[in-house]
């Protein structure tokens, strides 16, 4: 009689165990107990996929390759985002291949964009139901016809935030990877070094920034400074923004610190990414995409 309570007892351990382990597995906090007490967590699929199969660029003149293949026009060939040329090696064809660059990914920046122009952007390119979609706009933003005309940052946060609901409305697992904004005065204080840059500045690029461009009186020092602060400021807007959203990655500002040199800038106009410069993006891209840990 003894003996058979002891099996009793046994196989009724047993089926507790297992029960309380089935509990363990589909419970609230998805862990089963370990030997010291605390519950092991639950293998989870992870939320941000580093290899996604498609790529929709959205933002300005910059992903548009303006300028760095002829003199004021768009290269998108050459864009650091889905461009197919081999010596830029664009973030599309890192992540796709040649083949996959050229039938999955979707280019939709425009040149003089700006962050008001960005919510239609992203609506076209949700059309095509992107698993991944780049963000690089602001730079037009500062780069007004004086330093009073920039965006206001309270303006530029709403318009990001309006873009990303409107792609959160469409496509709520589609992952986002913004770019800072690049450092407009580095780029001043390299590009004014050489003479045709400084003319074709006088064009139109970037005023608020480029205008008078030899000018070294403490008014332009001081306009240079205040789009120099705008541009931190929409920097901010982006890192804040963007890390409301669990599929969402900022660059910590690689763009903003990339130390862009001659080597990098258009010899058109000494201001926008030449090719070296576009392969430099899409390398910053790809190691914040790829990238274990953001």
């Amino acid at each position: 009689m003894r003996k058979r309570s002891h099996r009793v007892r046994a196989v009724l351990a047993v089926v507790t165990a297992a029960l309380l382990g089935a509990a363990g597995c589909d419970g609230v906090d998805g862990g089963a107990p370990t030997p010291d007490g605390t519950k092991a967590r639950a293998a989870r699929p992870p939320v941000w996929d580093r290899s996604p199969d498609s790529v929709a660029a959205v933002g300005d003149s910059i992903t548009r390759g303006f300028d760095a293949c002829t003199v004021l026009s768009d290269c998108p060939e050459v864009s650091w985002a889905t461009g197919g040329d081999a010596g830029v090696d664009s973030l599309a064809v890192r992540l796709l291949g040649v083949r996959g660059a050229a039938e999955r990914s979707w280019n939709y920046a425009v040149t003089g964009a700006r962050m008001a122009d960005l919510p239609e952007q992203i609506e076209q390119a949700a059309a095509h139901s992107p698993e991944l979609v780049t963000v690089m706009v602001g730079a037009n933003d500062a780069c007004r016809s004086s330093a009073s005309a920039m965006t206001p940052v309270s303006a530029f946060r709403a318009d990001f935030e309006e873009a990303m609901s409107t792609l959160r409305a469409t496509l709520p697992k589609t992952q986002v990877y913004v770019a800072s904004v690049p450092n407009l005065k580095r780029l001043w204080s390299e590009g004014r070094t050489n003479t045709l840059g400084k003319q074709v500045w006088k064009l139109g690029i970037c005023p608020s920034m480029l205008g008078d461009a030899d000018d070294l009186t403490g008014a332009a020092t001081l306009r240079r400074d205040s789009v120099q602060q705008r541009v931190v400021e929409y920097n901010k807007v982006l890192k804040e923004v963007c890390a409301k959203d669990r599929r969402c990655r900022f660059d910590r500002n690689a763009v903003y610190d990339y130390r862009f040199g001659t080597d990098q800038l258009s010899h058109w106009d000494w201001f926008h990414p030449s090719k070296d410069g576009q392969a430099r993006l899409a390398e910053i891209a790809y190691r914040a995409i790829t990238a274990r840990n953001p």
